[in-house]
């Protein structure tokens, strides 16, 4: 591959532009022509090495303006310098309402082209290399924030300034910046799960931790009743930090951001294990104590978040030493979600109202959730643009612009995130052992040590014990469990997928935002 600039220029006239491609052949670029717009679209999409397009704006045919917005809807980051015979203000405001990135007037200037390449070219280089200036530094700054004994509130900041950096380069051509963050945030995990794996046990028997996911409601939601406006708050399943800061731009322009926080899910990083616990304000284990009708484990018949509301109600109750008129309302489909949106402003009567939004079911459509998404989501950065598109075009957006009128506080928060998987661990167990591929609870597991966070007494993780020897194990980092039986064929289907469950900072430090309308704040 070639290491000179490679500029397509496509004119009708070419051939009198002559003196013009001299010139650059001389400042050592290379240039490719052709002389319409059809011929510019293909050779594109043949050659994914053009660095910069110059257009002529009055080809006959497919015009310049034409050809540009084809051009922009495949390739919206290559760099583009219209080429006019004119200023007409009109067409000049439809190229730049079309995102050129420069135009150059007829007769064309050899010394005006060369400006205009390094101010596009050179820029683009400039930013790339002050974005590696700058992680250089940070990253030195996270290493030894991950090495200085962090707390539960620095291991939530040290993920924060990953997820930033991620954001940051997820629009960047730097492959050498985005390996060594991928490779920082592995190292950064692996210590996460020793910090967890040492403190987890003590802080849920001694109550000395985190936030979590039993604490929730408790200290974050249901103190702001107290303020005498109606509480909102929307539980989207499976939603990470990084999802919520793709979705930040959006509500932002609605909504005044007054708290951004997070709390720890419990472990097993599983929606009957948190969703209840948040709703119940109470353990796993403790809440089939004082539910036994209504806690089923992970082998039982029956939907496992069947009975939120009850517990919801049930933790009201105990907690709030007043009577306050309560709506709970579960989206699993579309129609659910439009009906949502189609009542928003009637939640504004509640003084609280919870909203759990599967979010996860809304963005794949489907109920073979893994396989859309590890078809339409093959990295981190197409699953967060996926939730972006989702998000923009959803009914739960309705909901934001309606509630943005009203005089209310939101929360917005989650269950627990996922992570994407990528390492297999082998797990021997009997039949009765649970088929979550990041945690397990069974008898007699048999598993690699280095790869879990052991728990043999379930009542020491607050978690319920269906028999009196079962044990949990929870998987580490990008792991994911698999039987020795078919082993290649689930190692296929699995890897890359998204899962949760286990340890992980993105399963387990989870987004909590509070929100008030920017017309009331």
């Amino acid at each position: 591959m070639s290491n000179k600039i490679r500029i397509l220029w496509a004119d009708d006239e070419i051939d009198l532009l002559k003196p013009q491609l001299f010139f650059l052949e001389k400042k050592d670029y290379e240039v490719i022509t052709v002389t319409n717009g059809h011929d510019a679209l293909d050779k594109l999409q043949e050659d994914n090495d053009i660095d910069v397009v110059f257009l002529d704006e009055s080809m006959p045919g497919l015009t310049g303006l034409e050809t540009l917005s084809r051009i922009k809807s495949t390739l919206p980051g290559i760099p583009v310098v219209m080429i006019t015979k004119n200023e007409t203000e009109n067409i000049m405001e439809e190229a730049i309402g079309s995102q050129i990135d420069d135009y150059l007037i007829k007769p064309v200037n050899p010394n005006q082209i060369l400006l205009s390449l390094k101010k596009i070219v050179d820029n683009k280089k400039l930013v790339k290399e002050q974005t590696a200036k700058e992680y250089m530094k940070e990253i030195r700054n996270i290493f030894m924030d991950i090495n200085d004994n962090p707390d539960y509130i620095k291991w939530a900041e040290i993920y924060k300034k990953i997820i930033s950096w991620e954001l940051r380069l997820d629009e960047s051509e730097n492959s050498e910046i985005k390996e060594s963050l991928d490779t920082q945030k592995e190292d950064a995990n692996r210590e996460f799960f020793k910090y967890i794996s040492s403190n987890y046990l003590e802080w849920i028997q001694h109550n000395n931790g985190p936030v979590f996911s039993h604490t929730l409601m408790r200290e974050k939601v249901l103190p702001l009743l107290s303020a005498g406006k109606p509480v909102i708050m929307i539980l989207m399943d499976n939603l990470r930090y990084d999802q919520w800061k793709i979705m930040e731009p959006e509500i932002s322009e609605l909504f005044k951001i007054t708290e951004e926080d997070n709390f720890y899910a419990i472990l097993p990083t599983a929606t009957q294990y948190s969703r209840n616990a948040i709703f119940a304000g109470m353990l796993p284990g403790d809440i089939q104590k004082k539910f036994p009708d209504l806690w089923l484990n992970d082998n039982d018949e029956g939907g496992k978040n069947m009975h939120e509301q009850a517990f919801l109600e049930n933790q009201v109750s105990r907690l709030v030493k007043r009577d306050i008129k309560l709506d709970y309302t579960k989206v699993t489909n579309v129609v659910n979600a439009k009906r949502v949106a189609d009542n928003a402003l009637n939640y504004t009567n509640n003084d609280l109202t919870v909203i759990v939004y599967n979010f996860l079911d809304m963005v794949s459509h489907s109920r073979t959730e893994m396989e859309v998404l590890k078809e339409l989501a093959g990295d981190e950065k197409a699953y967060r643009s996926l939730t972006k598109s989702w998000f923009e075009n959803s009914p739960l957006y309705e909901v934001f612009k309606k509630l943005a009128d009203r005089d209310v506080q939101i929360v917005v928060t989650t269950d627990h995130g996922t992570i994407r998987v990528r390492k297999p661990s082998k797990v021997v167990g009997d039949r009765e052992t649970t088929t979550n591929l990041r945690y397990k609870a069974g008898r007699n597991l048999q598993y690699d040590k280095k790869d879990v966070f052991e728990v043999k007494n379930p009542a020491d993780a607050g978690l319920p014990s269906p028999n009196v020897s079962t044990s949990f194990i929870f998987a580490k980092e990008n792991l994911f469990f698999l039987y020795p039986n078919n082993y290649n064929q689930f190692l296929n289907h699995y890897t890359d997928s998204y899962q949760h469950g286990g340890v992980s900072m993105e399963e387990m430090i989870c987004p909590v935002i509070r929100l008030v309308p920017k017309k009331f704040s």
